[in-house]
């Protein structure tokens, strides 16, 4: 009998805990500080607009919102905007900065569960020193036998990570929130893509789901991953 997967990736916001509620919040203070210029509706089309723009210079992360959001201060206002905006603009960047994290149902459970008997590699997009602090303080980091901090998820990220900690992709799976990031470049790679939807999701992450993918598989949430684990363990 031949271990059928020996390595699981796991993404870290959104899926192992909390994350883009955050950045919903901090838009909701952006629109309130920029309603004398522009509609709710228009200021976050225009921040999105942004952020897809920047996302090649800033990458993805806390930081590169926080300079989108002024760019778009700067934008919508036509360079009128004060500066007691953009410096809480900056303040509440911060605060995201230093908000505790809080683990998603059944996070610590899985993690601890599969780390007996996998490999487990930590795949994250974002900020290092964020995505740093972010882990340290979920208590997962000890769980984790690598951790890969990258500045996006293609199939060539997956390929290289599983070689590199693991036995290859095809021994593999991956399991994120996001389908763009986490699950069709993981199944592109040739790995197992499981798909663990959040509460939100960013515009930028939206992908269609490779519906009737032998790989691809659907949790409602991090409970149930163990079980699926331990169904697809073994191939004859």
């Amino acid at each position: 009998m031949v271990q059928m997967i020996t390595t699981i990736g796991f993404d870290a916001d959104d899926t192992l805990w909390q994350n883009e509620e955050f950045f919903r919040l901090t838009e909701d203070r952006f629109a309130g500080l920029l309603a004398d210029y522009a509609e709710k509706e228009h200021l976050a089309d225009r921040l999105l607009q942004a952020e897809r723009r920047n996302l090649g210079q800033y990458g993805f992360g806390i930081k590169g919102f926080m300079l989108s959001m002024i760019e778009t201060a700067i934008e919508v206002t036509e360079e009128r905007v004060p500066a007691s905006v953009i410096s809480e603009i900056i303040a509440v960047g911060q605060e995201m900065l230093s908000h505790p994290i809080h683990l998603l149902p059944h996070a610590r459970e899985a993690v601890k569960a599969l780390a007996a008997d996998y490999r487990l590699v930590l795949i994250t997009k974002g900020d290092l020193l964020d995505q740093e602090r972010k882990l340290a303080q979920s208590g997962l980091g000890d769980m984790f036998d690598a951790v890969e901090i990258v500045s996006d998820k293609v199939p060539q990220t997956y390929i290289r990570a599983f070689m590199r900690h693991g036995h290859g992709p095809d021994r593999a799976m991956m399991v994120g929130n996001s389908m763009k990031s986490d699950v069709v470049p993981a199944i592109d790679a040739g790995g197992w893509g499981v798909h663990v939807p959040a509460r939100y999701e960013w515009e930028i992450e939206k992908a269609d789901a490779p519906t009737g993918h032998p790989r691809f598989r659907v949790l409602q949430d991090l409970g149930g991953l163990v079980d699926l684990v331990d169904q697809l363990r073994v191939a004859g």
